[in-house]
């Protein structure tokens, strides 16, 4: 029996692989502000979920940049308290078996291009509009080396803006274009804005300024596109984005393929169980 889990900016998901092949319906909370209640929920999840059965291994995801260990997280905008704690060796204890800790949005485009909209392409670009915004690299369905891991959400695309991001920087991705951001900004959750308010479509159009320099970076064979922002109701429109990134991207003959994210919350759930696999323990 395998643990996965998915410890985002609002919601913390944890299911079950009995057989290290297919995933059972998660169990989805609010993820605590605090680290210490978060280690308790998780606590409380895991004898719900097995009980006395002893757990195998497990494998997960958390926000924010992790360290050079993979053993927690140096700074998470959305979770400010949780930076710098020992999360793989309190998981560990809490689990009793092995933990494998990547970044959210890597593991969430790993589910993607392994079992989602990414299948078959080599070069996978991912990328999560939600309370925050983040992504990985993905190539031939193996998450793709860096020194410190992946954080597009926090490209600067508007020097002139005042608006502060979580992580202290002004004008980036995340804070202009994500719920959290337009929360901030506006004092309002995206979900109060009618699907025909103009703040969509404003917001397809700095998305389209992000993926332009994501994409002339990782020059992608695809790029998907997941989170609340962009698969909820209301959302930002995909055909906006197609639209206004074929304006601004023309160093190429033509844009790569923009699809949306397919699996939902088991993305990164199937991400952590592909990881499992990769490094042999199930």
């Amino acid at each position: 029996m395998y643990l996965l889990f998915d410890i985002g900016g609002t919601k913390t998901r944890v299911a079950l692989s009995k057989d290290g092949k297919d995933i059972e319906e998660p169990v989805i909370a609010n993820t605590p502000k605090d680290f210490e209640q978060g280690m308790e929920l998780f606590s409380q999840i895991l004898q719900k979920l097995v009980g006395n059965v002893q757990v195998q291994g497990a494998a997960g995801s958390m926000t924010g940049p992790l360290n050079k260990e993979k053993s927690g997280t140096v700074r998470s905008p959305n979770l400010p308290q949780w930076a710098g704690k020992p999360l793989k060796q309190r998981l560990e204890n809490i689990i009793k078996a092995p933990v494998l800790l990547e970044n959210d949005g890597a593991l969430v485009g790993l589910g993607e291009a392994t079992r989602g909209a990414g299948q078959g392409k080599d070069i996978v670009a991912y990328l999560t509009v939600s309370t925050g915004v983040g992504g990985a690299r993905i190539v031939r369905q193996r998450i793709d080396e860096s020194a410190q891991g992946f954080e597009p959400g926090h490209q600067i695309i508007n020097v002139a803006s005042n608006d502060i991001c979580g992580c202290g920087t002004k004008g980036d991705l995340e804070i202009i274009v994500s719920g959290g951001g337009v929360e901030k900004k506006t004092g309002k959750q995206a979900t109060e804005f009618s699907q025909d308010d103009p703040l969509w479509e404003e917001l397809a159009e700095w998305l389209a300024v992000g993926l332009n320099n994501t994409i002339v970076h990782w020059s992608p064979d695809i790029v998907v596109l997941g989170g609340s922002m962009m698969t909820g109701n209301p959302r930002i429109p995909l055909e906006s984005v197609k639209k206004h990134l074929k304006e601004k991207l023309t160093i190429y003959p033509e844009s790569p393929e923009l699809a949306l994210a397919q699996l939902g919350d088991f993305s990164g759930l199937y991400g952590a169980l592909i990881l499992l696999q990769q490094q042999e323990q199930v």
